[in-house]
């Protein structure tokens, strides 16, 4: 069977009518999203989804700080049109914390384990704590019909990245950037264009796929992507 994978970094200070549409035109099978806010009443992520029929998962990442001033919780989650049979949450690094969470989906003639997560942001330079959540990723996949994905925040150039696709395969050869739409999405760097990918999603070996794309929406600093999958 077909089904359309989505991945999207939706940005805890972006733009939820634009988020929205996207996700809504989109009809993906699969999503990961990140920098989901599961309290907030200005990116109801969580309740728009459920209410349109996705089953998820949802697991907190850290505390973050947001442009209005106000904390609230983070973190990465998966949606799904079909039942979500089996949870799981794995700790990548305790410093500058970060999780990757796991949801087991029925399928109806077998089964997918699908990863969301969301590696620290180095700025795009090299880093131990990222490798290490890199690794620590790798320790925790199973070898078929597994799907990752997420906002790496790393280069193809990473020690990150080239681990990962070591083990999987990456659903977009190309370097199609996916950052930056807003300056203001990160400060130090101070982003001009979209002209680096940090966003990807990638497949075990046993899993066909075709179409990837990058999407186009101003609703985040990261543009979603997509990728058509044969299980």
């Amino acid at each position: 069977m077909q089904l359309k994978i989505l991945s999207w970094n939706i940005w805890c200070d972006g733009y939820f009518d634009q988020i929205a549409g996207f996700l809504k035109s989109s009809n993906a099978d699969i999503m990961g999203l990140q920098e989901v806010l599961p309290h907030s009443k200005q990116i109801p992520i969580i309740e728009l989804l459920t209410s349109i029929g996705y089953t998820y998962v949802y697991a907190a990442a850290l505390d973050t700080l947001l442009a209005n001033g106000e904390t609230e919780e983070m973190g990465n989650a998966v949606f799904s049109k079909y039942p979500i049979i089996s949870t799981k949450i794995h700790a990548l690094s305790d410093k500058k914390r970060c999780i990757a969470v796991q949801a087991d989906i029925a399928l109806p003639e077998n089964s997918l384990h699908v990863f969301s997560t969301h590696l620290v942001h180095t700025h795009q330079q090299p880093s131990e704590i990222q490798d290490l959540q890199a690794e620590n990723l790798t320790k925790v996949l199973p070898t078929e019909k597994t799907i990752v994905m997420g906002d790496f925040n790393a280069t193809l150039d990473s020690n990150a990245v080239k681990r990962m696709r070591e083990l999987l395969k990456d659903t977009d050869s190309s370097s199609a950037p996916t950052w930056s739409v807003y300056p203001e999405g990160c400060p130090v760097c101070n982003p001009q264009k979209i002209d680096t990918r940090l966003d990807y999603i990638f497949a075990s070996a046993d899993i066909k796929s075709n179409s990837p794309k990058v999407e186009s929406s101003k609703g985040s600093d990261h543009l979603p992507i997509s990728v058509l999958v044969e299980i």
